[in-house]
């Protein structure tokens, strides 16, 4: 009774904390700035993000999450700690259960990473859900009925489509693309292009402010800077919505490739029941424009935004959490 209930949605772009009776306490960049002398933690969240690629030689600030999964052990067990420490508060009588949500597709040792990260972070007992479960709940989908229900979670590290029926998943796949192969792609088309090298924050900025997943009504425009390739000096450029586009077609086809091999190994009941129901999108990279559009041409299936995607996967955790004995058959614990 003690005891605080937390969920961690630990994404490889934001992390969000949810805690039970008080809803979601934090919502901050996964990003961790450590001294490179002594590796001590100086900076994580909002914080450390802020010095991204502009760090001297004896700082490093680093996303410990890639592709979903843990890269960095260490790094990530402090960014735990700091984030249970933060809504826990510095005095703990109880260690809080905690859950973390992982990707569908990740592997037994992955799992495992996660889970001792938890504990190690300060929780008396770890518990893991998959994120296409957790999403589809936050989603407000009744999981639990007898029915297909098709997620797809795309966020910064990674996508998964899942169809889910009596509380479980049925069909997953998962592919590690998503939103920071997205703005990688449109370095790379700025780069091809323009000659020009822009870092990772400004190519986030224009996916965000003029990116699409299909034509634009009316074009925009974004004046953006960067380093000249050629002679390496700052240099500034006009760069247009089409331009955007097209960087971004074969990160999303890939993408919608993950959607299509789970419809083909859909047991046939339940894909009529997709049919009926349409594909939920959650995840910070489906608030895409257009996405949901271009999803539904190249499918063939309705699609739509989850409300609150960015929210889906740390409110379903929290709803888990809340009613752990009746999830029991869809979370690994240990302590």
């Amino acid at each position: 009774m003690f005891r605080k209930q937390i969920a961690i949605d630990l994404g490889t772009a934001n992390t969000l904390v949810w805690v039970a009776g008080e809803g979601v306490m934090v919502n901050e960049p996964t990003v961790v700035a450590v001294s490179a002398e002594d590796n001590k933690v100086l900076a994580v969240g909002e914080e450390a993000k802020k010095m991204l690629g502009r760090t001297p030689e004896a700082l490093i600030a680093s996303r410990p999450m890639r592709e979903g999964v843990i890269a960095d052990y260490t790094t990530t067990e402090a960014m735990l700690r700091y984030f249970i420490g933060k809504v826990v508060g510095k005095v703990q009588f109880f260690k809080p259960d905690v859950m973390i949500c992982v990707p569908a597709g990740c592997t037994q040792v992955e799992r495992r990473a996660a889970l001792d990260a938890t504990l190690s972070a300060g929780a008396a007992h770890a518990y893991l859900i998959d994120e296409p479960l957790a999403a589809a709940i936050g989603a407000g989908i009744p999981v639990s009925a007898p029915s297909g229900y098709m997620i797809i979670d795309i966020g910064g590290g990674a996508a998964e489509a899942a169809v889910i029926s009596l509380g479980g998943v049925v069909v997953h796949k998962s592919v590690r693309v998503a939103g920071n192969k997205l703005d990688e792609a449109i370095q790379d088309y700025i780069k091809k292009k323009y000659n020009l090298i822009v870092g990772d924050q400004t190519s986030e900025n224009i996916k965000i402010k003029i990116g699409s997943a299909t034509k634009l009504e009316k074009e925009e425009t974004l004046e953006i800077s960067g380093r000249d390739y050629v002679f390496g000096l700052p240099r500034s450029i006009t760069i247009s919505s089409t331009d955007v586009r097209k960087a971004l077609k074969p990160v999303l086809t890939q993408i919608i490739g993950v959607v299509k091999s789970v419809l083909e190994d859909t047991p046939p009941e339940l894909a009529s029941d997709i049919i009926d129901k349409g594909i939920v999108m959650s995840g910070g990279t489906s608030l895409l424009r257009n996405f949901e559009r271009l999803m539904t041409e190249e499918t063939g299936v309705p699609a739509h935004v989850a409300e609150d995607p960015m929210l889906c996967v740390v409110r379903g955790t929290g709803v888990v959490m809340e009613n752990i004995d009746l999830w029991k058959r869809s979370i690994i614990t240990k302590r």
